[in-house]
């Protein structure tokens, strides 16, 4: 498995205007990611068995509609978790709220409405951290 600091996963490639937001901020501070499009509904062995394989340090999760996919992958991994909502119907509102109302043990950081940026920099400054 290629060795990457973050892993980006998207819903679907119709997130592609967001998840690259987040892929620019990354090359731009040449920190290694991994891109992977999975959804968690329809692909969820998948999801399992990238998660169970990937070295990343941090998960960030592109996601609209139901956005279910950032709380999936909190609820399977001890790694810290971004969720970026992205606006498709309801103006993004629906998986906003999807993301940030998470269960208790399941945390899912989330930044705003079609941020891919903001999480490429939240990231940043987790792995920042790390190396302190």
């Amino acid at each position: 498995m290629f060795e990457a600091l973050v892993s980006i996963i998207a819903g679907s490639t119709s997130d592609k205007e967001v998840y690259e937001k987040v892929e620019n901020v990354l090359k731009e501070h040449d920190i290694k990611y991994d891109l992977q499009i999975i959804s968690a509904h329809r692909d969820p062995d998948k999801l399992d068995e990238y998660l169970k394989t990937s070295n990343s340090k941090i998960y960030i999760a592109v996601a609209g509609l139901s956005a279910a996919l950032p709380g999936v992958i909190a609820s399977k991994t001890d790694k810290p978790v971004i969720g970026v909502p992205v606006s498709t119907k309801l103006g993004g509102l629906d998986a906003l709220l999807s993301i940030v109302q998470m269960p208790p043990k399941v945390p899912v950081a989330c930044v705003g409405i079609d941020r891919g940026e903001n999480a490429a920099y939240l990231a940043i400054r987790i792995l920042n951290l790390l190396k302190k």
